[in-house]
């Protein structure tokens, strides 16, 4: 074989979405895929031979997704994935980061994002069509997807994976945090098993940094069964509240002198409403955060509370049963003497502090935080 056949492009070649070419545009037609019959690995987003030097050891044909998300990576330069600016763009028109990663998604059909590149122009409004398009009206208006142009990003102290941290509007105390799904979940314990090895993580790091602080953290969530990250509801009260609320897992520290009244209050709570709590223990966070899931049932609302001796406090929420969204802040807010912070609305700070609290925050909690 001649050295011009061995280095001719194979007929069925796809053009590298991202390399600046001399040549006309392709239609449409010619860039949609050919059939599923086609390997996958004709539509790996990434052309080797062509991709940017990476930095560090890793696997370079990788995406950062801290970079693609946010525009930024803490590990610069060591960063041992792709920093590809125009990647960052496509995401930010709405496109899957695993489409764009791994030119497939797992997810398929009930994937909130595009599964197509998007021309410069094209964002959220043109995402999807139908019953489609009221999820990502929702992603769009949502508090918490980072791809929103409502992300409250200022508050942002921690980016993982698949979960991120940030400070909470209106907290309880100032340091409260919230661990939240970075795809538009519905709540932690629907995402895939191998992404609560994370959460974990970021949980411990949270309890090694408060225990510096002579401190303990207590976790909890409220999952509404029609909820998505933010639950959006006719009445403005129940709006903002749920707003709020999401379904993201909150992270409250609590002074070490009260730690062990805690499951005490959260009981007679619970008998208060005239409901039991269903207990987990378990010798480490993993394995009772298995438990917790083999319990949840989508079909219905649920509340959790994880406490500082590991034990966790679960509740399914029958159909008509009433059962407040601020549960689990107003047992805390009791138990610390708060009961004038019990409503987040009654918290809200300025833009201008809640970014002085939150560079505070990250500043002291650099050396705990596992994305660093």
């Amino acid at each position: 074989m001649s050295s011009a056949e061995i280095s001719m492009k194979p007929p069925n070649t796809t053009l590298f979405p991202y390399k600046v070419i001399e040549e006309t545009a392709p239609t449409n037609q010619e860039t949609k895929r050919l059939s599923d019959s086609v390997p996958d690995t004709q539509y790996w987003r990434y052309d080797v031979s062509q991709k940017r030097q990476k930095h560090g050891a890793g696997d370079g044909d990788k995406l950062c997704f801290k970079f693609v998300s946010s525009g930024s990576c803490p590990r610069g330069e060591k960063c041992n994935f792709l920093h590809d600016t125009e990647a960052r763009e496509q995401y930010m028109r709405g496109v899957c980061f695993d489409f764009i990663n791994k030119g497939k998604c797992e997810r398929g059909p009930d994937c909130n994002f595009k599964h197509s590149l998007q021309d410069e122009g094209e964002g959220f409004v043109s995402r999807r069509s139908g019953s489609e398009n009221a999820k990502s009206s929702r992603s769009k208006n949502c508090w918490f997807c980072l791809s929103s142009p409502e992300v409250e990003s200022h508050l942002v102290i921690s980016l993982g994976e698949s979960y991120y941290c940030a400070l909470a509007k209106g907290p309880l105390v100032e340091d409260q945090v919230l661990i939240i799904p970075v795809e538009h979940s519905p709540n932690t314990l629907s995402l895939p098993l191998e992404s609560e090895t994370e959460l974990v993580r970021f949980q411990k790091s949270l309890k090694m940094y408060f225990k510096t602080q002579v401190k303990e953290v207590v976790f909890f969530e409220w999952i509404f069964k029609r909820g998505t990250h933010a639950n959006i509801q006719k009445d403005e009260y129940i709006q903002e509240e749920s707003r709020q609320c999401g379904n993201s897992k909150r992270a409250v520290p609590i002074p070490l002198s009260r730690a062990s009244a805690v499951k005490q209050i959260f009981v007679l709570a619970a008998e208060k409403m005239g409901f039991q709590f269903v207990t987990i223990r378990s010798d480490n966070d993993f394995e009772g955060r298995k438990l917790l899931r083999a319990q949840f049932d989508d079909k219905f609302s649920f509340f959790y509370v994880e406490l500082p001796d590991g034990t966790i406090l679960s509740h399914a929420i029958e159909e008509n049963e009433k059962f407040p969204a601020q549960f689990g802040r107003e047992v805390l807010a009791g138990l610390l003497n708060m009961a004038d912070r019990a409503d987040w609305r009654n918290c809200k700070q300025s833009k201008e502090d809640e970014m002085k609290v939150a560079e505070n925050f990250k500043n002291q909690f650099k050396k705990f935080d596992p994305n660093q």
